[in-house]
């Protein structure tokens, strides 16, 4: 008979999320100063190796000053996904714990952590002829008809997909066509039956600012990308043997570069495109954690705020002008 009793993480959790460019990084090295902690990265694209200035990943001087988790365990063409991401991130959770240390999840892919929290929704075996003719039905008509499709079929996926997101929309599309129930709701289906870890003591830290303000970070970003040398690590990537079409490849600023030497964009259009495309991520990744409502939220420009809230969390109401362990 299969054990159904979910899994118990005992020790205290910390977790600092928040849209790209919010200034998750330098909060999360001072927390970890200040709490000892560790840092797990809950980034799917942090997991690449050679993906280091586009996916904005701590450099050698920030690891130096606090452990991180989860950075560079795979190659550009391994499928990584959100169920290896919390075996992953248990594992580190468990080795944090054993060192008497702080696990601080922090990073933007909101999926990942909702998979942590809530649990894994196990979608439908591949149908491989449907996907193959459906990636036909891509190249020959355009993503635009395949995601026309998905509204009218699954008019809730196509809310969560973006509509340049090819991968997604014809999974979805996959899931639909060969068994005749959409996406949505085969995840309405098993979200009762889904099996995941219980924390009995997690806070979720949420990083906000005005719209305006994050907006000019993230162009701010955009220019440090390019004379941080993004066109040289994409050329490297090339160079490594990796493919363009590669889901790591096509992501945020790595698909942009793309098109840049390949010659179908001029350097402007790359600039501007992938500012563009940055501000639309952040969109959608405020739209993810505004799902959970365990998430308290602090403005950027709150950092005191911030610590005295763990503080609270960690060692109760009162209690954060004592001296913590690594302080």
């Amino acid at each position: 008979m299969t054990d159904r009793r979910p899994q118990v993480i005992a020790g205290p959790v910390l977790a600092l999320i928040g849209p790209t460019a919010i200034g998750k990084t330098s909060l999360s090295l001072s927390i970890s100063k200040r709490f000892n902690c560790e840092i797990v990265s809950v980034d799917s694209m942090q997991v690449y190796r050679y993906m280091d200035i586009g996916t904005a990943k701590a450099t050698a001087a920030e690891r130096r000053q606090a452990r991180h988790h989860l950075l560079d365990i795979v190659d550009p063409d391994d499928a990584y996904n959100a169920a290896r991401f919390v075996g992953d991130c248990l594992a580190a959770i468990d080795d944090i714990h054993r060192r008497g240390a702080i696990p601080l999840l922090t990073g933007g892919t909101g999926l990942y952590l909702a998979a942590l929290k809530k649990g894994l929704f196990e979608s439908p075996p591949a149908d491989s002829a449907i996907r193959e003719q459906l990636r036909a039905d891509c190249r020959e008509k355009g993503a635009d008809t395949l995601y026309e499709k998905l509204r009218a079929s699954d008019p809730e996926s196509a809310g969560r997909i973006h509509p340049n997101d090819t991968t997604r929309i014809i999974r979805a599309l996959e899931v639909y066509l060969a068994s005749g129930v959409t996406m949505t709701e085969h995840r309405k289906r098993q979200q009762s039956q889904t099996k995941h870890p219980e924390f009995s003591s997690f806070c979720t830290i949420g990083l906000t600012c005005d719209r305006d303000l994050l907006y000019k970070r993230i162009g701010q970003r955009t220019e440090q990308l390019f004379e941080l040398g993004l066109e040289n690590e994409v050329r490297d990537l090339l160079g490594r043997g990796y493919r363009p079409d590669l889901a790591s490849m096509q992501s945020i600023g790595y698909r942009h570069m793309l098109n840049y030497i390949s010659g179908d964009w001029d350097l402007s259009q790359c600039v501007e495109q992938l500012a563009r495309d940055t501000r639309h991520y952040a969109k959608r990744q405020f739209t993810w954690f505004n799902r959970d409502e365990t998430i308290a939220w602090f403005d950027r420009s709150e950092p005191e705020k911030v610590m005295l809230s763990i503080s609270e969390f960690l060692y109760g109401a009162g209690h954060h002008k004592q001296e913590f362990p690594g302080s």
